[in-house]
């Protein structure tokens, strides 16, 4: 008897070994690598690329569908990698703009171990059309 149940416990791991291989190899083909990308790095993870995308929406105040163009497949949800939507490009400009104004100016500038430099949030706090301000 107890030959029996080892030998049914043994098959019960196996099986779900086997499944959880299984099940793991096909969350990691479910990873679509972003394509598309002209500022950001082409071989960026995809949750780097989340993480650095909802830093955007926050900094905006806006949701994905703001930079990016509905799929034109008649699907719901978006395309990524469009650029039917005039946003992105204006997103990329930023983007670009940023990256020069830190590398210029804020490359070594450190506060108590952290670097200061500029991004979204510095200017649109929030909103997606900053506030104007008058500098004296």
């Amino acid at each position: 008897m107890n030959l029996k149940i080892s030998l049914f416990v043994m098959s019960l791991v196996a099986i779900l070994s086997i499944n959880a291989v299984i099940s793991i190899s096909q969350d990691n083909e479910g990873d679509e690598k972003a394509t598309n990308l002209k500022v950001l790095p082409k071989d960026i993870g995809s949750d780097e690329l989340d993480h650095i995308m909802k830093a955007f929406a926050n900094s905006l105040g806006v949701k994905c569908s703001y930079c990016h163009a509905p799929k034109s497949n008649g699907e719901r949800g978006l395309d990524f990698a469009s650029d039917d939507n005039p946003k992105k490009d204006i997103a990329r400009f930023m983007i670009k703009m940023t990256n020069e104004i830190n590398s210029n100016y804020f490359k070594d500038h450190k506060r108590d171990g952290v670097l200061l430099q500029v991004g979204c949030m510095t200017c649109h706090n929030g909103n997606a059309h900053p506030q104007m301000r008058e500098i004296k």
